[in-house]
């Protein structure tokens, strides 16, 4: 089964061709830089370019993958969580092409989608042992941060276990670099500056230090940079500020390793994933690997690519529901602000 699928939750246009087995025939991202003058995403701007992108991406999707949409047996969009406007045009065009082509058509949460690229396989790259399940995971980007637990494909079959109280990680990277002067997004070059500097450099706050539960908090953390600065100043020097993106880097990445270990001890699970944008980061991946060893876990992780919002992960999300026979062609619809978090809080689902 081939499937189509469509993302524009936010600021990433994407179309993809992936089979029922999570394999990639194409995967074709439009990243929206109009934003980065603004320090942020503008909502409109968004939707403006994902009007201008979606064609261009489609197209270039299915000639990538050497399909016509005659050849695909269903379609996958992103309808929750997101902007409204920029979910609006990537549910139109699924609607559309779906009644034009008689397909089948499924709406699918962006989360979800971010859990489930572990199973996706690229040509150009080498095979990955997929995940067995059940797992946790450890879902942390620009707008969420939680660990779930996964017993399966369907919807109740997922279980969060605990989720930030306050702003995202991915989020507090870049309200942590706007402080710095450093752009947006802020994730990437605070990790590279990282690299050479001290981790414990700076005197900054420990989230959440000492406590056993599995919830997150990184205002805290965020609100000490900016302490830090008002008093201190910008950095004057590149040192001073490899040194304060060290010590907030490690600050995070301690965070979100050890509660994630923490949550597969809880649930006795042996398999850790780590999904969404933040899973890009180099000093996550290598600490995780570390303490998923030593913990006797193993840990997944999705390639570079799928981490970051991409359309690959939403077409086998998708997939899964296609395979049920379930079809959204009558009821189809965005809602932004209802998401997994909203329908798995923790006890809602089943374990296997």
């Amino acid at each position: 089964m081939l499937v189509l699928g469509l993302e524009s939750s936010c600021d990433e246009t994407g179309a993809a061709i992936v089979d029922d087995t999570g394999r990639v025939l194409a995967d074709v991202v439009q990243s929206q830089v109009v934003h980065a003058e603004f320090g942020g995403i503008v909502p409109e701007l968004a939707s403006r370019d994902h009007l201008k992108n979606g064609g261009p991406v489609l197209h270039q999707a299915l000639a990538k993958a050497n399909v016509s949409l005659a050849d695909v047996d269903g379609i996958a969009v992103t309808c929750r969580p997101g902007l409204s406007g920029a979910l609006l045009v990537g549910v139109q065009l699924a609607r559309g092409l779906a009644w034009a082509c008689d397909k089948r058509v499924v709406g699918v949460d962006h989360l979800v989608g971010h859990l489930l690229a572990v199973f996706l396989s690229y040509p150009d790259l080498p095979a990955a042992d997929p995940p067995k399940l059940p797992f946790v995971a450890l879902l942390a980007s620009g707008g969420h941060t939680a660990l779930y637990r996964v017993d399966g494909f369907e919807l109740d079959r997922v279980r969060e276990l605990g989720a930030t109280r306050d702003d995202a990680a991915g989020e507090a990277f870049d309200k942590v670099a706007k402080a710095l002067g450093l752009g947006y997004p802020g994730g990437p070059v605070i990790d590279r500056l990282a690299k050479e500097g001290n981790p414990d450099g700076i005197p900054l706050a420990r989230p959440m230090s000492g406590k056993h539960t599995l919830e997150f908090s990184f205002s805290g953390l965020k609100t000490s940079v900016a302490r830090w600065v008002e008093e201190h100043g910008r950095p004057g020097d590149d040192q001073t500020l490899r040194d304060v993106c060290a010590t907030f880097q490690r600050r995070v990445v301690d965070t979100l390793v050890k509660k994630l270990i923490l949550a597969a001890r809880q649930e006795r699970v042996e398999t850790v994933v780590i999904a969404g944008g933040v899973a890009a980061n180099r000093e996550l991946r290598e600490r995780a690997k570390t303490a998923a060893e030593k913990a006797g876990l193993r840990l997944v992780v999705p390639p570079f690519r799928a981490c970051t919002d991409n359309a690959a992960m939403i077409a086998f999300a998708g997939s899964t529901r296609l395979a049920r026979g379930e079809d959204d062609s009558d009821t189809l619809s965005v809602s932004p602000k209802t998401s997994l978090a909203s329908v798995t809080r923790k006890g809602s689902g089943r374990r296997g």
